[in-house]
């Protein structure tokens, strides 16, 4: 793999990177940028081989009346020694001026702008190599959700929060926003008093005084991220302490709460190092977020962002919380060079994912769990054809891009392939492999070349018949599965799809099964009912399983996907006050997609909820659910 710019400049940034902000005794890692063709990245405007940024230095106020983030950005450079340009990335940013690291004003402009990318905007930087960017966010800014207090759980204070993945951090903070070129970077950010801010690196001390009622918070994050892993939340939050190095922000009304779910992350993460070595970022804290956050969980260092959705009150969802602790190795310390290899951050993560649970909650979970993934990929791949490009796991440039690719692909497919590895080779060989594919690339980007070039030097190390064996091309380049795929234990759900088959056969209900089942064995019990019920074999299976007053919003999801298809009308006042009480993508477009596929049954009632609940919804759902309802505004 060819690296950009010379030894030599890498080198001198490595002694004298620039970083204000960084202690003179902390080690200054430059990531290298891959100039591979399959490691370029088209969503970006950057050109980083000529001229990238190394370290951002923020220094914002939040402006919760005008929702907007305003201050300014100095960006470190490395550049060739003739680079007097530098493109960073920007999507609706208002731009005031530039400057150079001495304040002189230094000539810009910003580009036409492309749907889906932004604009971009070229700095003439002449031979400087710090500039100092001066600008506001939009009100608009798709990465940041304002929200008034009465959205809260405390109802008296407003919120904010950011999503950056996959490229939305540039609707925020002028740089180069491609997740491989990685930048250290540190942050001052004001906030009205009593407000509490919070970000994705370590806090600097204690918060500041910053006069006219709002207090200053700093923060640093001295390793080099995917910019998309900067993110902030802002609002009236309370910290309680998990472990040593762990603990959970949240609102004061659910910290109880959520310290009690989260009570085994100390333990999660003494699991993950135990596996695949030590966990680097310091310490392991987690904000659980109101319920608009569009995502189950964002794995950002030092701050995993998580949906309350998850609370169920007995531990069963938390395989979210080891998900996201996993990233801290999978795609925070490798992570992929563009968005056509999501899958090493996703696919190994979720393999990574169930490992811990394993090694945690026990072999039977686990295996229940990778079940369901299992069975989530096979659904996938006959829904979307077994010959189509998309069930590959690095995508082609047709099908590539920030938001493209199918989750049940990305991450079940490539959780699969790693299960699959493990299982030819075994799992000592296996660990001591990816053990060392995390230490080998920490801090840097990776392709699906880079991982199958390590994977032929590391672990099967000319060996033709493992090679053979193994069909590694197939599995990242080839759609579909390849037939050595290791599937999994057939015992997992033995009773649970008896049941199922007995209630499809002669509508056989067990309520007294039902309720020592786990989360994973009702879903799958779910999963495997008939498509098509009746009014009354709805109204029973409701009645007898409590369904609609589950307290596990998985549970609750999957059955009303599967009422709202079957044109339920009592699952319809549930399914609203489901919608207007979560954000997460991942339950919300299915439900609309659910009734819109009704016709004129369910059309109307979708629009009519959408037209309620839409405002409350972050920019990431409102973007995957408009496409479905068909939603002009």
């Amino acid at each position: 793999m060819r690296f950009a710019l010379s030894a030599a400049f890498l080198l001198l940034a490595a002694c004298n990177p620039g970083g204000e902000g960084l202690m003179e005794d902390e080690e200054v890692i430059v990531s290298p940028i891959l100039t591979s063709e399959d490691a370029k990245d088209p969503a970006t405007f950057a050109e980083p081989e000529v001229a990238r940024v190394t370290h951002v230095a923020l220094d914002l106020a939040l402006d919760f009346k005008a929702k907007t983030v305003g201050g300014t950005a100095t960006l470190d450079i490395l550049a060739e020694p003739d680079a007097d340009t530098v493109v960073l990335d920007s999507d609706g940013l208002r731009i005031a001026k530039v400057t150079d690291g001495e304040g002189h004003a230094l000539p810009f402009t910003v580009g036409e702008r492309v749907e889906g990318k932004g604009e971009p905007v070229t700095v003439k930087m002449g031979a400087a190599r710090r500039i100092a960017v001066t600008y506001t966010s939009a009100p608009g800014a798709e990465a940041l959700q304002w929200l008034a207090p009465q959205q809260t759980a405390g109802g008296k204070l407003p919120y904010l929060f950011s999503q950056g993945q996959p490229i939305l951090n540039r609707s925020w903070i002028p740089t180069q926003d491609s997740p491989g070129i990685r930048q250290s970077w540190e942050a001052r950010v004001t906030a009205p008093k009593p407000l509490t801010v919070v970000m994705s690196g370590l806090r600097v001390g204690e918060p500041a005084d910053a006069g006219e009622g709002r207090r200053a918070f700093s923060f640093r994050m001295n390793k080099p991220v995917a910019p998309y892993l900067i993110a902030i939340a802002a609002g009236d939050l309370e910290f309680r302490a998990l472990g040593p190095r762990t603990g959970v922000w949240t609102e004061p009304a659910m910290i109880d709460r959520a310290a009690k779910e989260l009570e085994d992350t100390e333990a999660m993460v003494a699991a993950a190092e135990e596996l695949y070595g030590p966990y680097r970022w310091g310490r392991y804290d987690m904000i659980v977020l109101p319920p608009s956050f569009p995502y189950g969980g964002m794995e950002n260092p030092t701050l995993t962002f998580l949906t309350p959705t998850f609370l169920a009150g007995d531990k069963s969802l938390t395989g979210l919380v080891a998900h996201e602790l996993a990233h801290s190795w999978s795609g925070n310390l490798v992570t992929n060079a563009n968005w056509a290899d999501s899958w090493l951050n996703e696919g190994i993560t979720s393999y990574f994912e169930n490992r811990i649970v394993e090694k945690v909650y026990g072999r039977k979970r686990a295996e229940q769990e990778a079940a369901l993934s299992f069975a989530s990929m096979e659904d996938a791949i006959g829904e979307l054809g077994s010959d189509n490009m998309v069930t590959a796991l690095h995508l082609p440039p047709d099908e590539a891009g920030p938001d493209a690719g199918e989750s049940a692909i990305i991450y079940d497919k490539g959780a699969s392939f790693m299960r699959t590895v493990e299982h030819i080779v075994g799992r000592e060989k296996f660990d001591a492999w990816l053990r060392q594919w995390f230490d080998s690339h920490a801090f840097q980007p990776a392709t699906s070349a880079l991982l199958l070039e390590d994977m032929h030097a590391n672990l099967v190390k000319g060996d033709a018949a493992l090679e053979k064996k193994l069909a590694l091309d197939a599995w990242v380049y080839e759609p579909g599965l390849p037939d050595n795929v290791a599937r999994p234990e057939a015992a997992a759900f033995a009773g649970v799809d008896g049941a199922a088959q007995a209630y499809a056969q002669h509508g056989t209900l067990d309520a007294a099964a039902w309720g020592a089942w786990t989360t994973a064995e009702r879903l799958r019990f779910l999963s495997r009912l008939p498509k098509k019920l009746t009014t009354a074999e709805l109204a029973e299976l409701d009645r007898t399983l409590g369904l609609s007053a589950s307290g596990n919003n998985e549970i609750l999801f999957a059955w009303l996907e599967l009422a709202l298809a079957n044109r339920y009308q009592p699952a319809v006042p549930v399914a609203e006050r489901f919608l207007a009480s979560v954000g997460r993508t991942k339950f919300v477009r299915p439900l609309f997609e659910a009734l819109m596929e009704q016709g004129s049954w369910g059309e109307p009632i979708a629009r009519r909820i959408y037209g309620k609940t839409r405002s409350t919804y972050h920019s990431v759902t409102q973007g995957a659910v408009d496409k479905v309802v068909g939603w002009d505004g």
